[in-house]
């Protein structure tokens, strides 16, 4: 993955973000610009893709409810959690399997930080899996991509230090009684400081660019 650049935009708005990917993924199909890591931050949102079923989503009107060209089904975006988009082209140096590149990269970064997670296999006829799980299979890291004209878009969200109480409200990643969780209640469960969110994003980048 050389060459692949790191762009940081702090808080950046959910329809505002959609459209600069737009953009993103033209200029990569084009060639006029490199793979680029986008890391950022969106105000609440659910987003969902165009699969999951409307019982799946929150019903009080209390968040911003958005659906994405994207794999997966409903995630929550908010503060305290950190949004990794990935503009790759996979026909010049992508892996043949970019999600479980994506993945192993992530369990990677979070060992650096000290975090054992796993990574875990879909049983056949089974809601999808993707996605980076604590060994005792609590959610940590959700996972959507989409691939057009051979150049991925979407990417992750790590759950840093949310309010997981959000993740009650609606079925996260169709999967009904998952529990989800954040580094701070890793850290906590650990007796260790929460890393800074800078440090997660430097371990991700470190991982993910090279």
């Amino acid at each position: 993955m050389a060459g692949m650049m790191r762009v940081d935009l702090g808080v950046v708005g959910y329809a505002e973000a959609t459209e600069a990917m737009r953009g993103w993924v033209a200029e990569r199909q084009a060639g006029a610009a490199p793979d680029r890591l986008f890391l950022l931050e969106h105000p609440p949102v659910v987003t969902y893709g165009r699969h999951t079923p409307p019982e799946d989503l929150p019903r009080d009107g209390s968040l911003e409810v958005v659906e994405v060209d994207r794999g997966g089904h409903a995630t929550y975006h908010g503060p305290g959690q950190l949004v990794g988009y990935l503009v790759m082209n996979l026909r010049e140096r992508g892996p043949g399997d970019v999600v479980r590149w994506l993945e192993l990269g992530l369990i990677a970064a979070l060992a650096d930080l000290g975090f054992a997670t796993v990574r875990r296999e879909t049983p056949k006829g089974a809601d999808s899996l993707v996605g980076v799980w604590t060994p005792e299979h609590h959610k940590l890291v959700s996972i959507g991509m989409r691939i057009r004209g051979g150049v991925t878009s979407h990417g992750f969200a790590l759950n840093v230090d949310p309010d997981l109480g959000v993740f009650d409200r609606f079925t996260a990643c169709r999967l009904p009684g998952v529990t989800m969780t954040s580094l701070r209640r890793m850290a906590e469960a650990a007796g260790v400081p929460v890393p800074a969110g800078a440090d997660v994003r430097d371990a991700i980048a470190a991982r993910l660019t090279v």
